[in-house]
């Protein structure tokens, strides 16, 4: 089957960055199943695996997490899935990825595509959505609906993770929305996205939402550049507030925290597959009351560029633009050759 993998961590601008392989076709057993991948988006994690690690010699290791497509066989152990079914999901990082024409997942991780969105458009959601999803009601631990008379703060609002995050707070919850971005084009899409207010996180947070004259930020969601920002984000954080972040800072102060007996909440989304927790079902819920939600018309995707077909010279685009930080929403690739 065909593939896109990498022999060795090198910067995007070299051509062996990523490079089209053929693989042996994958069998399902246990509880996976065997998809055919019709589609798959990129995400931050792709390229900083890209870079950190290096497969074993004379190996080439595949990327890719999220993907959209159709079940062609199951495993004995599977009972949610059946042939023929199509599905979405954000994979697991032990595990070999989606950028291949077959690919196995626990179905335990996996969900029914929304029925309204076509392959490439359900691609762009999966991790994004869970790890939102997470962020919110189980790191910050909202209840459903909570939230009344107070704010979240969504640093880095545009990107793929903010660009749900910011959807579900509005849909789900009663919190006011304040998102950051620094570009038009990426204030114009937060707006389009719900966010009660849109502030720019290159200037001067504290005096920005000093003017909103919104409710007390009670809850942060650090995206990107946390490092940076955490010092701002603990001086408007209200007392006994949570913040939760997904990225890799430098070191952080959180003896910041202590006089507002504030917390810090990590959400790393493939905790849940590659941990094998007891719950790890979990993201098989998740995704099937996102595909509600999409179908209800409540959530929309956030894909903003797609590529065809899926091969080593279009990932390479889609890393180049995701390492520039200059994305907004979703880098989709549809189809093989």
């Amino acid at each position: 089957m065909k593939a896109i993998g990498y022999r060795a961590c090198l910067p995007i601008n070299d051509p062996a960055a990523l490079i089209d392989i053929d693989l042996p076709m994958p069998q399902a057993t246990g509880r996976d199943l065997l998809v055919k991948v019709e589609a798959v988006s990129v995400n931050p994690v792709d390229y900083k695996v890209r870079l950190r690690t290096q497969p074993p010699e004379g190996e080439a290791k595949v990327l890719g997490y999220d993907a959209a497509g159709i079940v062609q066989s199951v495993g004995p152990g599977c009972v949610l899935f059946r042939p023929g079914d199509p599905v979405f999901y954000a994979g697991c990082i032990s595990r070999s990825g989606t950028n291949a024409e077959y690919h196995l997942v626990d179905e335990r991780i996996v969900g029914a595509k929304p029925t309204s969105l076509s392959f490439s458009e359900a691609a762009a959601l999966p991790l994004t959505a869970i790890t939102a999803w997470e962020l919110l009601f189980d790191r910050l631990s909202l209840p459903a609906q909570g939230g009344a008379g107070a704010s979240i703060l969504i640093i880095g609002a545009a990107g793929g993770v903010g660009s749900i995050l910011v959807q579900l707070a509005r849909q789900l919850t009663e919190l006011t929305v304040i998102a950051t971005a620094s570009r038009p084009e990426s204030v114009a899409w937060c707006q389009r996205l719900g966010a009660h207010h849109v502030i720019d996180h290159s200037g001067d947070l504290i005096a920005q939402i000093d003017a909103l004259g919104a409710p007390p930020v009670s809850y942060a969601a650090a995206l990107t550049k946390t490092d940076q920002h955490f010092p701002t984000i603990a001086t408007i954080l209200a007392p006994q507030g949570r913040i939760a972040l997904i990225d890799d800072p430098g070191l952080i102060d959180i003896r910041l925290l202590k006089q507002k007996s504030a917390s810090l909440h990590w959400e790393f989304m493939f905790t849940r597959p590659s941990l094998q927790t007891p719950d790890m079902i979990r993201q098989h819920e998740i995704l099937d009351e996102v595909a509600r939600l999409v179908d209800a018309g409540k959530l929309c995707t956030t894909a903003t560029k797609t590529f065809t077909p899926i091969s080593a010279a279009n990932l390479i685009r889609a890393h180049q633009i995701l390492e520039s930080g200059a994305s907004r929403g979703k880098i989709v690739l549809h189809g093989f050759d």
